[in-house]
């Protein structure tokens, strides 16, 4: 089963790691990215911490975050096993940028991370952008104000905007407009110490003068608004309904938000899930142990359903979805780690800090069906997301595409699962145990559940 696949994750070498998963879905058209996030595993500690504490490669604060510079005597390839896909094709989209003299449109919320601002102050008046300014990124000692001094020197005052919307700016966005490079990146990563190097996140890297058009349209939306923060302004713009990506043979749309009530998103995603789901739906969403509403609901009730094969992860426990019929879904791992005292051969993780280790937001439907689709972007499924924030939002009815974040999740539940296990156990004063195969008549092997009860029929069907 995909266990196996999670143990070579967890303990292969980097390089070998990065050969397996990497997702090429459409080449030049779209491609699926992904940050690491696996801080709190036995392949990190092996490979980097007997060096030296996490500390000496991530930031341990993020006010200080521009100001910081690794120690760690492997930072180089730890950064990059760290984080992955996205920042690999973050920074080559932002080279790229530089290269070919592009106009460039940035939306930051948490904004801390050297490497990114380095590449940003190059581009000088060629760059837009927008920072947030909620509480936590707006005051005078934030690394997010030390960025816009620093672009405001390269780029020019016009050209950086502070702005919260109602709540938070929370897009993380990147568009190219380039002679030869269009290109635009969206999704959940923050280019921030901690959105590269500590979160699980997913980056979707865009190639097309459709998908740049739509998303400077929106950024001008945001920039030139004249109240800075002008919520129902920004609701009745086209940005706020689906538009069309244009991609070549890929059925893709982008919605920004805030939405005025007329073309609100969420109860639209909730009615999906619950009303058409059919064979399986996985998500992996930050916030969701916090986020009450029809999102969390329509989750609720697929899991329900013994019908349907359901796997899910959030930041933190979540309540609600945790009691199940013996044969019914599992309840939705979260991130842990192997802490203090762990049996051999496991040594104990680091947890990159305090705050969210899991990071995405993105829902996969019916992988295993024409019908495949994927919600993403920097979207928290919540009301604030939908009707307050300024946030992006894909839909993808891709199978390619639905099958590659169906890889992340699993990833995501089988590492996490066994972490989530041996705390539980060790709150309990219990042992884990290796089940062993049958030794005397009666006994019933492990895998017998893999035949005799539905959800976990409903899995062997799946992924055999």
């Amino acid at each position: 089963m995909f266990m196996d696949a999670q143990d070579k994750l967890s303990t292969g070498e980097p390089q070998e790691v990065a050969i397996q998963l990497a997702r090429e879905t459409y080449p030049g058209i779209a491609n699926v990215t992904f940050t690491r996030g696996f801080v709190s595993s036995q392949a990190f500690v092996d490979h980097y911490v007997k060096d030296g504490p996490i500390n000496t490669l991530v930031a341990p604060v993020a006010a200080k975050g521009l100001d910081f510079t690794p120690t760690h005597p492997d930072s180089t390839a730890a950064l990059a096993w760290m984080g992955f896909e996205a920042r690999a094709a973050i920074l080559e989209t932002l080279d790229q940028a530089i290269a070919d003299k592009a106009e460039v449109r940035v939306v930051a919320y948490d904004f801390n991370l050297p490497e990114v601002v380095d590449r940003l102050e190059k581009l000088g008046s060629s760059l837009k952008i927008i920072i947030d300014d909620s509480k936590g990124h707006g005051g005078a000692s934030t690394a997010e104000t030390e960025a816009e001094g620093r672009l405001v020197a390269s780029a020019g005052r016009a050209n950086v905007l502070r702005q919260h919307m109602g709540s938070l700016q929370h897009n993380k966005t990147i568009a190219v407009r380039g002679t030869t490079v269009k290109k635009v990146v969206c999704g959940s990563t923050n280019l921030s110490w901690r959105g590269f190097f500590v979160q699980a996140n997913n980056a979707f890297v865009l190639t097309g003068q459709t998908a740049v058009d739509l998303f400077f349209a929106a950024f001008d939306s945001y920039f030139d608004d004249p109240k800075k923060n002008d919520v129902a302004g920004f609701g009745a713009n086209p940005s706020a309904d689906w538009n069309d990506l244009g991609l070549a043979g890929v059925d893709a749309k982008v919605a920004f938000s805030p939405h005025s009530a007329a073309n609100a998103k969420l109860d639209g995603i909730a009615a999906d899930i619950k009303t058409n789901t059919t064979s399986s739906l996985l998500y992996s969403l930050a916030f969701l142990y916090e986020t009450p509403g029809v999102v969390l609901d329509a989750i609720k009730a697929v899991t329900a359903d013994k019908n349907i094969f359901v796997y899910g992860i959030s930041d933190k426990k979540v309540g609600g979805l945790d009691v199940q019929d013996p044969s019914g879904n599992v309840a939705p791992v979260y991130a842990a780690e192997l802490g203090a005292n762990v049996p051999e051969p496991f040594k104990s993780e680091p947890t990159g800090g305090m705050g969210t280790r899991m990071h995405h937001k993105f829902t996969v439907i019916d992988f295993d069906k024409p019908t495949a689709r994927v919600y993403l972007g920097s979207y928290n499924f919540s009301t604030p997301a939908d009707r307050k924030n300024g946030e992006n939002l894909v839909i993808v009815r891709d199978r390619r595409i639905a099958v590659s974040y169906m890889i992340e999740a699993l990833s995501l539940f089988d590492h996490y699962s066994f972490r989530v296990a041996q705390k539980a156990a060790g709150a309990k004063g219990e042992k884990l145990h290796l089940a062993r195969p049958p030794r005397a008549a009666g006994e019933k092997p492990w895998w017998i559940d893999y035949y005799t009860v539905a959800h976990r029929i409903k899995d062997r069907e799946l992924f055999s």
